[in-house]
């Protein structure tokens, strides 16, 4: 009779399981608020202010105003998801511009941006809530 040599196959396992978590992806991580900063006073500050009030120096001239992000008053549920403000939203409304969910038309899409870009520009939009 052959005796099993479980730490052999102990080890085989372990390797397995570990093999196996490598091949997990990694579930989505948030963005870089600080970097996501510099983004912000770049693309958005002019019109939503650099405290994100929406009183930047080019808002006096856009009706209507830009959203005061630290209202954290969202109004698109971009995605259909009967939540509305969401991380997908603010990219979405980022990516394609406000008129195309039915906002202002001065809210343009910039499409130059990428995802790591826009994720940590909605990290730092979250920090302005009150």
């Amino acid at each position: 009779m052959v005796t099993p040599n479980f730490g052999i196959r102990a080890a085989g396992l372990v390797a397995l399981a570990g093999l196996a978590l490598l091949l997990v992806p990694a579930p989505a991580s948030a963005g870089d608020a600080a970097a996501g900063q510099m983004s912000f006073v770049m693309f958005c500050a002019a019109c939503h202010g650099e405290g994100g009030r929406g009183d930047g120096p080019a808002a006096l001239a856009l009706q209507p105003p830009p959203r005061d992000f630290t209202a954290a008053e969202f109004k698109f549920d971009t995605d259909g998801d009967g939540a509305v403000g969401t991380d997908a939203d603010l990219k979405n409304v980022i990516l394609q511009g406000a008129a195309v969910f039915g906002g202002s038309p001065l809210m343009a899409p910039w499409v130059t941006l990428t995802d790591a870009d826009i994720a940590n520009l909605i990290a730092f939009i979250r920090l302005f809530k009150e």
